[in-house]
C-alpha cells in the first residue's frame, strides 16, 4: 500500500539522520538567508569554549537601559546607516552569553541606581537611595553606615595589586560610579555642602572626598594592605571637587563660581599633591595630549556637572572625549600593568534622556555607548579579558503600535501597507516610541541638549502630530501620566557578556550576581 500524505512525511523525518534534515526541506526554505543565518548562530553556539579565568575585567553600565531602549537603539542606528534597521544589532548584543537580571531593590520594587549598582559591586543587594553599604543602613542617617559597609570588586580589585579605573559620563560623584568607590548613607552627599551638619558632625565624608582619599581610606579598612590607588578616572562632576569661589573655576566654567564645595577644599589640587605623576585634565586638549605609554594615573574632570549627550557634545565650550574615547584611552592606560586590571564604564546620560523624556537623546548615547563596548573589544584580547554589558535599571518607555518593517523608530506610526500616519481613536497620528509618565510633549526642534525640556511646563494633553517632525532632535514623545521627570520601570534588564567566565551570565539572575561573576574571573579575594 502507497503511503501518502501526513504519513509519507513522518516517514521520511524519521528515515534521515539530524545531519541530512536539510534534505527533508523545501530548497527555498534551506537556502533562505533567515535559514541559514539562525543555522550560523546556532553552530556557533556549538562550538563555544568555556574559560574560567580572566586578566581583566571591564563592566559596561548604560544607566537606564532597558530592553525596548536596546530594540529602538539599534533600529535607530541601522536606520541611520540607511537599513530598515531591525535586523542590526548593537555591538555588545553579539556577544555569546546573555543572562536576564533582576533590579528591585531590597526595599523597593522599582530600583534606584544607588542600590543596584552597589549590588553589582558587592555582591548583596541593598535599599534604594544608599551606596557601598547594606541594607540596615537608614537613608540619610550618617551613624548607621559606620559599620555596615561592603567591599566592592574595585576595592578587592586594588587589593590584589590590579590596576583601576572609573568612568561615566554622569557626574563622576553620581550614584553608578560612586558605588564602585564610596560608602554613604546617602547618594546625595556628592560634596560637603550636600550634606546635613548631623552628618559631617558625625563624621560622614563626603563622595568627592572619598574619591580623592580613596587610596587612604581603603589601606585604613583592611589593616596592612598596601594599594597605590585608582589609576584612571574619568567624568563630570568637576563642581564637587572646587571651593565655592570663582578664583578656583576652570578656564571652561559656565557658571560664575563654579564649585560648590562650602569648606574651602579644593579636591583637585590635592589629589594633584598626591599623586605627582598623576596627570589632571578638563578639556578635549588635555586629554588628547595624554601619552597612555608613559602616564602612570589620569583624573579627567570635563564638566560642572553631567558630561553633555553624545547628540550635544559638539557644542561644549573646551570639548569633551567621547564615551568611545575615554574607554580606548583607559584600556590603553590600564594595559600597562601586567598584573591585569578592573574598569568600570558608565554611560549615565541614556537614563537622563528618558528622564527628560526624550527618546532621541536616550537612543544616541545608547549608540555611542555601543561604540564603547567596540573599543574595548578592539582593545582587548578576548581570551584574557571578560567584558560585562549591562544596566541598571529600565524606564518607562514603550515601543507601540503596528508600524511596517523599516519605518523610522522615531517617526508616527505608518502600518504595513499604507503610506499615511495611522491614526489613534481620537483620529490623530502618534508615534512608535513613547513614555507612560513624564513631562510630556515638547516641539524644541534642533535643540540637542534634552535637559532643555525642563525649562517649560508639562504637557500631557494629546497632541495633533500631523505638522511636527517627531523625529528631530529637540522632540520630546508624549506621556500619558504627568510627572515632574519620567520615571525608572521595574522590568528585568540585560546582561551581555563575552571572555573567560562570560558562560556563567545565563538565565534569569538576581543583580548581585554580577558582582560574583566578576569576583570569580578575577579571583579577588583569593590568596
Amino acid at each position: 500500500m502507497k503511503v501518502t500524505g501526513l504519513a509519507a512525511l513522518t516517514a521520511a523525518l524519521v528515515a534521515v539522520s539530524v545531519s541530512s534534515y536539510g534534505q527533508v526541506l523545501p530548497a527555498s526554505q534551506s537556502s533562505s538567508d533567515w535559514y541559514t543565518d539562525a543555522q550560523a548562530n546556532i553552530t556557533a553556539k556549538l562550538a563555544r569554549t568555556q574559560s574560567n579565568s580572566a586578566k581583566n575585567v571591564i563592566l559596561f553600565v548604560g544607566d537606564g537601559m532597558g530592553i525596548s531602549t536596546l530594540t529602538a537603539a539599534r533600529i535607530l542606528e541601522g536606520q541611520l546607516a540607511g537599513k530598515p534597521g531591525e535586523e542590526g544589532y548593537l555591538s555588545f548584543e553579539t556577544f555569546p552569553y546573555t543572562a536576564l537580571v533582576k533590579t528591585y531593590n531590597v526595599d523597593a520594587q522599582t530600583p534606584d541606581s544607588a542600590g543596584t549598582m552597589t549590588a553589582m559591586m558587592s555582591g548583596l543587594k541593598t535599599d534604594v537611595g544608599v551606596i557601598g553599604v547594606d541594607e540596615d543602613v537608614e537613608r540619610g542617617n550618617c551613624e548607621t553606615a559606620i559599620g555596615n559597609e561592603v567591599a566592592t570588586a574595585l576595592e578587592m580589585a586594588e587589593l590584589k595589586g590590579l590596576s583601576t579605573g572609573v568612568l561615566s559620563t554622569a557626574r563622576i560623584t553620581h550614584a553608578t560610579p560612586a558605588a564602585t568607590y564610596a560608602k554613604s548613607a546617602d547618594r546625595n552627599w556628592e560634596d560637603v555642602s550636600d550634606m546635613p551638619s548631623a552628618a559631617v558632625d558625625a563624621g560622614c565624608e563626603d563622595i568627592a572626598s572619598q574619591l580623592v582619599n580613596f587610596e587612604a581610606n581603603l589601606e585604613a579598612r583592611f589593616e596592612g594592605s598596601d594599594v597605590d590607588g585608582i589609576e584612571v578616572v574619568m567624568g563630570g562632576g568637576r563642581r564637587h571637587f572646587l571651593p565655592k569661589d570663582a578664583s578656583a573655576n576652570s578656564a571652561d566654567a559656565v557658571s560664575t563660581v563654579e564649585g560648590d564645595r562650602t569648606d574651602g577644599r579644593n579636591l583637585v589640587t590635592e589629589w594633584q599633591s598626591q599623586y605627582a605623576n598623576g596627570t589632571y585634565v578638563f578639556d578635549q586638549t588635555g586629554f588628547n595630549a595624554i601619552d597612555a605609554a608613559t602616564t602612570e594615573r589620569v583624573f579627567g574632570l570635563f564638566n560642572e556637572s553631567h558630561m553633555q549627550y553624545e547628540a550635544d557634545r559638539a557644542n561644549d565650550t573646551a570639548g569633551e572625549p567621547s564615551i568611545a574615547e575615554m574607554t580606548a584611552k583607559a584600556i590603553d592606560i590600564l594595559d600597562n600593568n601586567d598584573k591585569g586590571f578592573f574598569l568600570m564604564v558608565e554611560s549615565g546620560r541614556i537614563d537622563h534622556g528618558h528622564h527628560a523624556g526624550s527618546a532621541y537623546n536616550a537612543l544616541t548615547d545608547t549608540i555611542a555607548f555601543a561604540d564603547a563596548v567596540q573599543a574595548a573589544v578592539d582593545a582587548t584580547d578576548p581570551a584574557e579579558t571578560l567584558i560585562l554589558v549591562t544596566a541598571d535599571h529600565s524606564h518607562v518607555f514603550t515601543i507601540a503600535g503596528y508600524p511596517k518593517r523599516g519605518n523610522p523608530i522615531l517617526g508616527k506610526v505608518i502600518s504595513v501597507g499604507s503610506t499615511e500616519p495611522a491614526l489613534a481613536s481620537d483620529g490623530m497620528p502618534y508615534t512608535t516610541l513613547g513614555y507612560t509618565n513624564g513631562k510630556g510633549f515638547a516641539n524644541l526642534g534642533d535643540e540637542t541638549d534634552a535637559d532643555a525640556r525642563y525649562d517649560s511646563a508639562n504637557d500631557n494633553e494629546r497632541k495633533d502630530l500631523s505638522d511636527v517632525e517627531t523625529m528631530s532632535s529637540g522632540y520630546h514623545q508624549e506621556a500619558l501620566i504627568p510627572l515632574g521627570s519620567e520615571t525608572h520601570a521595574g522590568e528585568d534588564i540585560t546582561l551581555h557578556a563575552s571572555g573567560p567566565g562570560a558562560h556563567k551570565a545565563q538565565g534569569v539572575v538576581e543583580q548581585n550576581v554580577v558582582f560574583h561573576i566578576i569576583r570569580e574571573a578575577l579571583g579577588l579575594g583569593q590568596e
